[in-house]
């Protein structure tokens, strides 16, 4: 079973596109607000019936209902609204992490946790320190979607598909993320050098602002791209495929940093996260590669250390 706690529009989307691509027999929605994850189970399950989805959807407002869950994907939280950065929402979701953790331990103790509460690589120390699972199956949700981001918006100036760049972005989700072009890949051949420096910049600025044009157009932040994302990470794990992604994973001693979580390249198996990929950097890139991981430091210190222990 696959649980996905929170039915707002991440984790409802989320439920849905596991649904249409059948990653597991039963899914299980959760979520506090009396009505919602069971309304939307119903409405989904309609749906596999009209596309012959062998798939059950349950909606529950109780947190033993995620019991036996191989994967628990949170998106509980509150969500960015228009003019908001990730990091402001860090002391309002560490108690809501922090009580969602209590829960998922309590419950599915075995389970591999995905999380994509904002801002992504805090929460997911608050979630990991709490859980106290293994570094492997306490995996943060961003780099999948980042990267991917930033192949997109790429693959418009060099005329390629977007799956046909290899895209690295490292360190933080939020506002300092560091995107790379230049150890990015076109078939063994740098992106970088495929862009202008004028497209090299717009890339990367788009790639960095892409949530926040999304939250700021229609008045609520992105849905599709991160339940595609977590679609993709769920059928990595589900089928022990080893596939190469971005995710925030808990670093310790990997580039050189230590206690925190960032996005870098994993190898995703049934394991959840079974290696940590280590890309050479030059001096400047190692620079730039800090500066985002202090970022990700200095919005820790904005939550209480009581969800930090």
């Amino acid at each position: 079973m696959i649980s996905v706690i929170g039915a707002g529009r991440v984790g409802a989307t989320t439920a849905a596109l596991l649904m249409l691509a059948e990653a597991d027999r039963e899914i299980s929605l959760v979520d506090i607000i009396e009505g919602l994850p069971q309304g939307e189970a119903l409405d989904m399950n309609h749906a596999a019936s009209i596309l012959g989805k062998s798939v059950n959807v349950r909606g529950s407002n109780k947190y033993e209902d995620i019991q036996g869950s191989e994967i628990v994907i949170v998106t509980a939280g509150l969500a960015r609204k228009p003019g908001m950065t990730r990091e402001e929402l860090a002391g309002k979701n560490a108690e809501i992490v922090t009580a969602v953790a209590d829960q998922i331990k309590r419950y599915a103790p075995n389970s591999i946790v995905i999380l994509t509460t904002n801002p992504l690589d805090v929460m997911v120390l608050v979630l990991y320190k709490r859980l106290n699972f293994p570094k492997s199956r306490v995996i943060g949700f961003s780099g999948v979607l980042d990267s991917r981001r930033m192949a997109y918006y790429a693959s418009m100036f060099i005329g390629v598909a977007p799956s046909s760049i290899t895209p690295l972005v490292l360190g933080q989700h939020g506002e300092n993320m560091y995107p790379v072009p230049e150890l990015s890949m076109v078939y063994g051949k740098s992106l970088k050098s495929f862009l202008t420096q004028e497209q090299y910049e717009k890339v990367v600025k788009d790639t960095i602002e892409a949530g926040a044009q999304i939250t700021n157009l229609r008045k609520f932040s992105s849905n599709w791209g991160p339940a595609a994302g977590l679609l993709q990470m769920v059928e990595a794990i589900k089928k022990d495929s080893k596939s190469v992604v971005e995710a925030s994973a808990y670093l310790d001693g990997e580039y050189g940093v230590r206690g925190v979580f960032a996005e870098v390249p994993v190898v995703l198996g049934k394991k959840g996260i079974e290696k940590i990929i280590e890309v050479e950097l030059s001096q400047d890139q190692k620079a730039k590669f800090m500066k985002s991981i202090d970022a990700v430091k200095a919005n820790l210190r904005q939550v209480p250390e009581s969800y930090l222990l």
